[in-house]
């Protein structure tokens, strides 16, 4: 599974995946993450990335043409070409799932800044738009990692106990059941009685009667 992340901003997605569980996965050879500054593919002496919007208003727009080249360069027979827009759907644990069942999936990831891209990007370049939620951040990098991150996870071999997968929030539509590590008690605050007793059964009982719906 290979991921190329095209941004204006590399050290920040670089970061991320040098920590941690994706870190972890990069390590093993389960999955390859590769940063690309899309100024790489611009021609004028300034790297220009971005430009005023015909019909005039605030802001500046992601030009179409460096962003082309990129995926041009990058793209194989299996690409998806995914961009970070607020108007794109809202990801869903369901759909990291798919994603991460997909066999040699290979995903190029638009990251983007100011006032949006080029409506042509969104016509003509990419398969998948997605959102993080109904707010508005500074850029895509933040969604992009949250996809990479949420994608990786579920890979088999990437997680430590594959099982903590199977009782997550948001599997089979609920919520995960409280949890209670040492000290048994805290300030008063007491971890409840059934998780101490040893009955595995009721213990399990209990559980499922403190998991939510969602």
């Amino acid at each position: 599974m290979t991921f190329d992340i095209i941004t204006i901003f590399p050290n920040i997605v670089k970061e991320y995946i040098n920590t941690g569980i994706v870190n972890n996965a990069l390590k093993k050879g389960l999955v390859n993450i590769n940063v690309h500054d899309l100024r790489k593919w611009t021609d004028d002496k300034h790297k220009t990335v971005d430009d005023t919007p015909y019909g005039g208003g605030p802001g500046m727009i992601m030009k179409v043409e460096p962003i082309y080249k990129a995926i041009q360069e990058l793209r194989k027979e299996n690409t998806i070409v995914a961009m970070t827009t607020p108007k794109g759907k809202i990801i869903e644990q369901k759909d990291l799932f798919n994603f991460s069942e997909q066999k040699n999936l290979h995903m190029i990831i638009l990251c983007g800044r100011y006032e949006g891209f080029d409506q042509r990007v969104h016509d003509y370049l990419v398969d998948y738009e997605f959102s993080i939620g109904k707010y508005i951040l500074s850029g895509g990098e933040l969604p992009a990692l949250v996809l990479v991150d949420g994608i990786t996870r579920l890979i088999p071999g990437v997680l430590g106990n594959i099982e903590s997968l199977n009782d997550e929030t948001f599997t089979d539509g609920k919520l995960e059941y409280p949890q209670y590590t040492k000290p048994e008690e805290f300030n008063g605050w007491k971890v409840p009685k059934i998780l101490l007793s040893g009955d595995h059964k009721k213990i399990e009982k209990y559980r499922q009667k403190r998991q939510k719906m969602i």
